[in-house]
């Protein structure tokens, strides 16, 4: 394995440790200030104080303690890309769910300038004319 492919392993490990500890400034650090954040329900949010916003109700423990469980990773070195599948364990409605999903991460450096999140959902969310 390549020494980018083991940096990308890290980055992207460490990322998901920054959620696990609900430490918001830790994974701040981790985008470039024109990054963009692609959310599960659709929305997209350019440039870090936006990216912040989005992620403070997560990390303001509004869905109890979330926890994000590795399942997979495949990296492509040369692009820079990681795409990590997981588990995210929360609460909802006071009950314990578990959400199946994965990021596709798109580092620059040691920086992320994409982040987009699916989620696996009972009812598939269409867009209107897509």
């Amino acid at each position: 394995m390549s020494q980018r492919y083991q940096e990308l392993k890290s980055l992207a490990e460490a990322f998901t440790d920054s959620f696990n500890r609900h430490d918001l400034d830790a994974t701040m650090a981790f985008f470039s200030e024109d990054a963009v954040y692609e959310e599960m329900h659709g929305p997209r949010r350019e440039g870090k104080d936006a990216i912040r916003e989005a992620f403070e109700p997560l990390f303001s423990r509004r869905f109890g303690t979330m926890h994000f469980a590795e399942d997979d990773l495949f990296i492509d070195a040369e692009a820079g890309k990681v795409m990590a599948s997981w588990f995210l364990h929360l609460t909802l409605d006071d009950k314990p769910v578990v959400l199946s999903g994965l990021d596709l991460l798109y580092f620059n450096g040691d920086l992320l300038v994409r982040k987009a999140t699916y989620c696996k959902a009972k009812t598939p969310r269409y867009t209107k004319g897509a």
